[in-house]
């Protein structure tokens, strides 16, 4: 009879490295925009790999495996409810986690997006500046500077919820994330590992070629701005 398997593979490779690769993105592009001057470029930089990243991660969501598909964690209010009332124990991402998964790629996405159309008027603009009606291109900015904070509260109350379920539920979450397995103790009985290996990873290595193909013809529309004084 077989022994049962301590720990459950949850969370592909892929998804571990979108998940650190976007932390590092946004963190980046936060943090060059509050130095300013040349670090601007900085900022675009991480703007553009942050348009690459979220454009993976939503093919992803309908061609990675199990628990890396919308399908598998995108539920109703019902699902919700049995999840808060302690009825509904689920691996991967739980219905309230959902809920913070579409919140941040939404935002994020919108973020990425809108600084495609935003110019600085001194050094930096965003590669679909100049191919934006005026108006359209003001409202994105406007938008970018505000969405900002909107970023800034949504991954404060992520990290808390964390601490939340590491201090209060005593649930090992950051653990996976990093390694991919999970305690088997901490998911649902009987629940299936999840695919990794490299088949997938060539399926990931597919999808990201496309993800990169489109930020490079999007920065490839760029019409170069002349900011000499003479």
């Amino acid at each position: 009879m077989p022994s049962p398997r301590s720990s459950v593979r949850i969370w592909d490779l892929p998804t571990r490295l979108f998940h650190w690769a976007l932390a590092v993105c946004v963190i980046g592009a936060y943090v060059s925009v509050k130095l300013g001057g040349l670090y601007m470029d900085w900022h675009v930089r991480f703007g553009l790999a942050t348009l690459g990243l979220v454009t993976f991660r939503l093919i992803w969501g309908f061609v990675g495996p199990r628990y890396a598909r919308f399908s598998s964690f995108v539920r109703g209010p019902a699902a919700l409810g049995r999840y808060l009332r302690g009825q509904a124990p689920v691996a991967g991402h739980t219905p309230l986690g959902a809920l913070s998964v579409i919140a941040m790629l939404a935002i994020i996405a919108f973020q990425a997006v809108s600084g495609l159309f935003v110019s600085d008027d001194i050094l930096t603009q965003g590669p679909l500046h100049g191919r934006a009606p005026e108006a359209l291109a003001s409202w994105f900015a406007s938008w970018h500077h505000r969405n900002e904070w909107i970023i800034v509260g949504l991954v404060a109350l992520h990290l808390c919820a964390i601490l939340w379920y590491v201090c209060v539920r005593r649930k090992r979450l950051v653990r996976p994330m990093i390694t991919g397995d999970a305690q088997a103790t901490d998911l649902p009985p009987g629940t299936p590992p999840s695919q990794d290996g490299l088949m997938l990873w060539l399926r990931a290595l597919v999808v990201a070629a496309l993800a990169t193909a489109l930020v490079l013809w999007i920065q490839s529309l760029e019409l170069v701005a002349d900011f000499s004084f003479s």
